[in-house]
């Protein structure tokens, strides 16, 4: 086997750009993550606008970048409502958990849960659900990273997880939430950089007016294309439909990896200003997809979905190459080169996040909460932390390659939003809200949501063996997201595991909580009690 192929030169030199710039971030950073609050939460030093940078970072993964346009370059409108789908999400975690979290929390989802209830069993419960999503969200991304590499860098697939991973592992342990945050950063102005550039490029050849892009996208499909400017090509159903927007929406207020930055800035205001900027960033850069994806039907059209490969992943490359001047020109090679560059940034960036959640949440919520009761020093914690970081780092590479390309991405990014949303998200706002809300209720949704969701995906038509013959699915399951269904269960677990035991929770924690979470006073005394 080739660990290396046809090579790509100039996207190998700008992948090492990019990767001497964040290993330079890193060592810079190793001497501020010595502390616990400075590897969970950056110090707590990271600006409003700084963590608005980052969340976009870790939000814009490299399913957004050129997974978004490749369906709209296959799709058109439904690979549209998607990019709508990611944005809407949200103005959920703005309005309903990102300024409440910061107030209530420390470094962990389970600091929101354990504050009023049952501290061992909802510690435990809330790390199932950042484990459930994490295995899954990582995973694929390892895999996505390992496919695109190879098809943009050259460099064999294998070889491509493992770097990716080395590099992840580097910026966690040595860096923490420091070096993560501003590697995010990095990320997300080059990002918004390239597709910025694109998007230009696209409009100034049709004149930059929009609807002439679309018309030239429509004429440039052929007789057997699935792209269409009305709905009802990827997703079918409308049933469908719904399902996937409950996920997306809600499954990101769940996603431990995100609601993590929310514990790096200063205060409540510092919260509320990241959400405003990660909304304009990650609003505009959606609306930059479609320029990308239409553009990429416009000037490619159906001749290019061949080498946009499975799920149009490589449209938006390829389309870098065309405005540079064509493959094998010397600006075509170098704008697709910049392109591959962006596109490993994201991918280091977001599996970072990840296996930082996920080691914060051993670390913090099993290890030094429920195992060692509080009696743990600061310094082992954090080494415990590392530790954790580099197991799981290491078991996701290892399921990525045994794996291998084949492995279905799709289905995996989809379980991560489902788990997130039918998990944890209804544990979470019912800690915030409800007065009677008590640990048995949580430990029952989260488990609800966490089975359903897995069981509802596996038994789905993309997912089940022989979903491409008569048979389909053995119950006869017919959506692709179990949102529908599994959200619902994940609250109806919550509700029923309340009111059906005795367990009451005190009024007195309910109350602080609430108006702590709501105004913000005594959050620094918080911050003290749920560590």
């Amino acid at each position: 086997m080739l660990l290396f192929a046809e090579v790509n030169v100039e996207a190998l030199v700008m992948a090492a750009i990019i990767l001497a710039i964040t290993l330079g971030i890193t060592f810079w950073a190793s001497k501020k993550a010595s502390s616990a609050v400075g590897f969970y939460a950056a110090g707590r030093q990271i600006t409003g606008r700084q963590n608005g940078l980052a969340i976009s970072g870790d939000y814009l993964s490299a399913a957004s970048f050129l997974g978004i346009a490749g369906l709209i370059f296959l799709y058109g409108f439904d690979g549209f409502l998607y990019s709508i789908g990611f944005l809407v999400a949200f103005l959920t975690v703005m309005f309903l958990l990102a300024e409440r979290m910061r107030n209530a929390g420390k470094y962990t989802i389970a600091d929101v849960l354990s504050f009023r209830l049952n501290e061992t069993p909802a510690r435990a419960a809330a790390a199932l659900g950042t484990f459930a999503v994490v295995t899954f969200y990582l995973i694929a991304q390892m895999v996505g990273a390992g496919v695109l590499i190879e098809k943009l860098v050259g460099i064999n697939f294998s070889l491509a997880v493992l770097l990716t991973g080395a590099f992840m592992l580097c910026y966690v342990i040595f860096g923490g939430m420091v070096a993560t945050t501003w590697v995010q950063i990095v990320k997300a102005v080059l990002l918004m950089a390239g597709i910025l550039t694109m998007s230009i490029f696209v409009l100034g050849k049709v004149g930059f007016n929009p609807v002439e892009l679309f018309n030239r996208a429509n004429e440039n499909k052929g007789p057997e294309s699935t792209f269409s400017l009305a709905p009802g090509t990827y997703l079918p159903k409308p049933l469908d439909t719904v399902s996937l927007g409950l996920a997306l929406v809600l499954g990101t207020a769940g996603l431990p990896h995100i609601l993590m930055r929310f514990f790096t800035v200063p205060n409540a205001k510092a919260a509320r200003s990241s959400v405003v900027w990660a909304m304009f960033i990650i609003g505009f850069f959606y609306l930059l997809t479609t320029f990308i994806g239409f553009g990429a039907r416009a000037f490619l059209g159906e001749g290019g979905v061949e080498g946009a490969g499975t799920g149009g992943n490589l449209a938006a490359p390829n389309l870098a190459a065309f405005l540079g001047g064509g493959e094998g020109t010397f600006g075509g090679d170098l704008f697709l080169a910049f392109i591959a560059g962006v596109a490993f940034a994201t991918i280091l960036a977001v599996v970072a996040g990840l296996v930082l959640s996920a080691s914060a949440a051993f670390s913090h919520d099993i290890w030094s909460s429920i195992v060692r009761k509080g009696k743990d020093s600061e310094h082992e914690e954090v080494l415990v932390a590392r530790i954790a970081a580099f197991g799981i780092g290491v078991i996701a590479i290892i399921i990525a390659i045994i794996g291998g390309s084949g492995l279905n991405v799709s289905f995996m990014v989809g379980l991560a939003f489902a788990v997130a949303a039918s998990a944890n998200f209804p544990a979470l706002v019912l800690a915030l809200s409800w007065r009677r809300f008590n640990t048995t209720g949580a430990i029952t949704g989260v488990v609800t949501g966490v089975v359903s969701s897995i069981f509802l995906v596996i038994v789905s038509p993309k997912v089940w063996p022989g979903a491409d013959t008569v048979t389909g699915s053995p119950i006869g399951w017919t959506l692709n997201n179990p949102g529908i269904i599994s959200i619902p269960l994940g609250f109806l677990g919550c509700f029923l595991g309340t009111i059906l035991s005795k367990e009451r929770t005190e009024e007195r924690s309910f109350n602080e909580l609430f108006v702590r979470s709501e105004t913000g006073l005594g959050s620094e005394r918080a911050l003290e009690k749920v560590g």
